[in-house]
């Protein structure tokens, strides 16, 4: 992959273009359902379910307490589809497990907040569902990671999230916000229609040893939940700090900017496997992101350029009038994920498929302290200003650490 003409032929080998368009139908999707719901719904409201939606995000990051990060990265060092068939069986049935109790944890929350709004209960309810149907949803898509099967991993990914927006308009339109969570609820369900079961598998494992497995799991757990905790983080922050309408102001200026970053992450999905097979070869690490660099630097100049000079354009089209004054605002965190692109989602999934994840999570530990500390300062002062620019500082410090880490590890292969 000395090339970038390599680059990109690999890239289609692995199918990565089923993944690109499956993750942008899943941006859509996700973009278009917060945007009806911000069109349809008061401030308060919207501003409520954000609250809630916060919490999931950092719980679902962690299904089965990273079950499938672990098949996917041990389904990858794999060497025969028996072990493949055995790994996956085994972290679905232990992993079910830890979700029920991840599950239940995540419904207690809703106690801390009924005293205050007392219908959050109902919205708590309904994701507690969507949290238990997302890990099947999880479980089933790193099967088809494990495999290279990117095709099948686009489909299934593609029927859940277009059959969901679908049932969560029509829903909404009828029912109103609980028709919302209804469909919200029932759509990770649907890719239970594509789990086949193995059957005759007597020994658990073969290769590897469940201190293993499971050592990375929850790595990879705990680094989700922290990396989601902190994209959540800054929600609750302004939540505590101002009100309900400053989260509607700011999820408004933050809805685009962070969804530019599925570009990278289709790359990073794609060739997820291929990465851990030649965590080892320095060479190949190298010209993998070299290659990148080639294909995003100019992808994140090209949108950078274009959200700045467009950006009140852009907030009035999406989102309404009533948005236009955070126009600053979604500059600087365009800016933000722009280089977030370009540094924390490149060495982050690199040190992930390299075995490094314990760095991954004191990164994270570490992303989450100074978003709280930059946030004491400037929130209280300059409000939805302050969030933005807090947010924006902590990706690009902990970017620039995350490369400085992994050239570390490259210096120490031979």
């Amino acid at each position: 992959m000395k090339s970038l003409e390599d680059f990109i032929r690999a890239f289609f080998a692995n199918k990565g273009q089923h993944v690109f368009l499956s993750l942008l139908i899943t941006k859509i999707c996700a973009f278009s359902g917060s945007l009806f719901m911000i069109r349809i719904l008061p401030e308060k409201e919207f501003g409520l379910l954000s609250i809630v939606a916060s919490f999931f995000v950092v719980f679902v990051s962690c299904s089965g307490f990273g079950s499938f990060q672990s098949l996917i990265r041990f389904g990858s060092l794999s060497n025969s589809d028996e072990e493949k068939k055995e790994l996956a069986e085994y972290l679905l049935k232990k992993g079910f497990i830890n979700q029920l109790i991840l599950s239940m944890v995540f419904f207690l929350i809703s106690f801390l907040y009924v005293s205050h709004y007392y219908y959050i209960f109902y919205i708590f309810f309904f994701f507690t569902i969507r949290l238990i149907g997302v890990y099947f949803f999880s479980h089933i898509q790193a099967e088809r990671r494990v495999y290279l099967r990117n095709d099948e991993f686009a489909r299934i990914n593609n029927v859940v999230n277009i059959s969901g927006l679908i049932l969560m308009i029509v829903f909404s339109i009828f029912w109103g916000l609980y028709g919302y969570l209804v469909a919200n609820a029932i759509a990770p369900f649907i890719s239970l229609f594509w789990y086949k079961r193995s059957f005759g598998i007597k020994k658990p494992l073969l290769r590897y040893t469940k201190k293993e497995i499971w050592s990375f799991a929850i790595y990879a757990s705990l680094t989700a939940l922290l990396s989601d905790a902190f994209f959540s983080a800054d929600i609750l922050l302004l939540n505590f700090f101002k009100d309900e309408t400053a989260v509607a102001n700011y999820k408004a200026a933050l809805l685009i900017p962070a969804n530019i970053t599925f570009l990278a992450l289709s790359f990073m999905q794609s060739d997820y496997p291929v990465l851990a097979k030649n965590h080892l070869n320095k060479s190949f690490l190298i010209n993998y992101i070299v290659n990148y660099y080639k294909i995003f630097i100019p992808i994140s100049l090209i949108i950078l350029i274009t959200g700045c000079l467009f950006n009140s354009m852009i907030l009035k089209l999406f989102f309404g009038v009533n948005y236009l004054d955070n126009s600053l605002e979604f500059s600087i965190l365009l800016a933000a994920f722009c280089a977030s692109m370009l540094l924390r989602n490149l060495y982050g999934n690199m040190l992930s498929a390299v075995g490094l994840m314990k760095r991954n999570t004191f990164f994270s530990i570490f992303s989450l302290i100074l978003l709280a500390a930059f946030s004491y300062f400037l929130v209280p002062k300059f409000g939805v200003m302050g969030m933005a620019v807090s947010l924006a500082a902590t990706l690009t410090i902990i970017g620039f650490s995350m490369m400085f880490s992994f050239l570390a590890y490259l210096r120490k292969l031979k």
